[in-house]
């Protein structure tokens, strides 16, 4: 059974105000989305802390392991392509997806013969939730090359969404040898938001906004972020993935995580370091994005000048050295799910122009 089948779509009517998803959007760039017809404002299944309930496209396997004194467990998929053309993918998923919602992806490199491995990081998804746990860029780098090693993989193509291209930019950055190639999908941290101006939450003003989340706040956000105002049945189930969470038994648990990974994004910027990206990196950047983290805290001044892909893709392209950048001209913060045929295209172009023995 797909992801897709698993749900029964829910939609919903009155605009509720947004808070605590990735980037924070303003109550004006929700207000401005068009409305989704529907009933009520957080109908919908309620999910485990660990996503238990909800249906995953290939089998979920866990690595475990030992970091910071925690026995944690890092969920995965491991999925082997018919017709093997030698290489890996490893895909990261953003604050706001899992590995799940690179169901599209897995399909279409699968078929083409790459290996693909789609972890979920711990604190997210089907992953480990541990309460007092000292996140960074640096340990989800080290615990993802932990799971890569113990199931043999020594060089891969990395490639990160979202706030998953933060990390796959640090992975990149501390695992140069065994990273084959950098593919960078709408990544966030392509600026340095405190740098301008978009002031300090603490974790507790964090977590308090993160207990306020509802489907119809999640689902107004992506529809005006991530698909560039448009809104497709195909989108719910990843808008159920995410409040089914905050329905269950586990909703503090997964919003003090959710707190901690915001912190985490706000103060470990990557953007300073894209001059030591040794790998060939392709960027694949929606021009509808305007994701900014902290966005709607920042006074109007600064959240005008934040968020905005068609100058930050570009510069990026500039800073690293051996970069190339493909940019989708109707597309928002997530491409790879608002038009799977271009972003696929663009992407299997792209793997193919590295070499296998890169």
């Amino acid at each position: 059974m797909t992801i897709r089948s698993s749900l029964v779509a829910v939609s919903l009517s009155a605009c509720v105000a947004m808070l605590g998803l990735d980037a924070c959007a303003a109550d004006a760039v929700n207000a401005a989305a068009p409305p989704v017809p529907g009933a009520a404002a957080d109908d919908g299944p309620a999910y485990g802390p660990e996503l238990q309930g909800f249906n995953y496209p290939a089998p979920v396997r866990q690595f475990e392991f030992t970091s910071q004194g925690e026995a944690l467990h890092m969920a995965y998929m491991d999925i082997a392509p018919e017709h093997p053309n030698g290489r890996t993918v490893v895909l990261l998923h953003g604050k706001n997806f899992c590995g799940a919602t690179w169901e599209s992806t897995i399909e279409r490199l699968s078929a083409a013969g790459y290996r693909v491995i789609a972890p979920d990081q711990i604190g997210f998804c089907k992953s480990s939730k541990p309460q007092r746990y000292q996140f960074s860029f640096q340990q989800l780098a080290r615990n993802t090359h932990a799971l890569l090693e113990s199931i043999g993989v020594k060089n891969a193509t990395i490639v990160g969404h979202s706030t998953g291209g933060m990390l796959a930019v640090r992975y990149a950055l501390m695992y140069p040898a065994q990273t084959q190639q950098l593919v960078l999908v709408n990544p966030i941290g392509l600026e340095d938001w405190k740098a301008k101006g978009v002031p300090s939450l603490s974790v507790d003003q964090w977590y308090e906004r993160e207990l306020k989340t509802t489907a119809d706040g999640i689902r107004r956000y992506e529809q005006a972020t991530y698909y560039s105002g448009q809104w497709r049945s195909d989108f719910e189930p990843w808008v159920q993935m995410l409040a089914g969470m905050y329905r269950g038994p586990g909703k503090k648990e997964v919003a003090w995580d959710s707190a901690l990974l915001y912190d985490m994004i706000y103060t470990q910027p990557v953007v300073y370091e894209f001059g030591q990206l040794s790998m060939p990196t392709l960027l694949l950047i929606g021009q509808k994005d305007t994701t900014a983290i902290g966005k709607d805290a920042a006074p109007p001044e600064v959240r005008a000048k934040i968020g905005h892909y068609p100058e930050l893709g570009k510069a990026a392209a500039k800073a690293i050295p051996h970069a190339t950048l493909v940019e989708f001209a109707e597309l928002g913060h997530a491409p790879q799910m608002q038009d799977p045929a271009a972003f696929h295209q663009a992407l299997l172009d792209g793997l193919a122009a590295v070499p296998a023995n890169h």
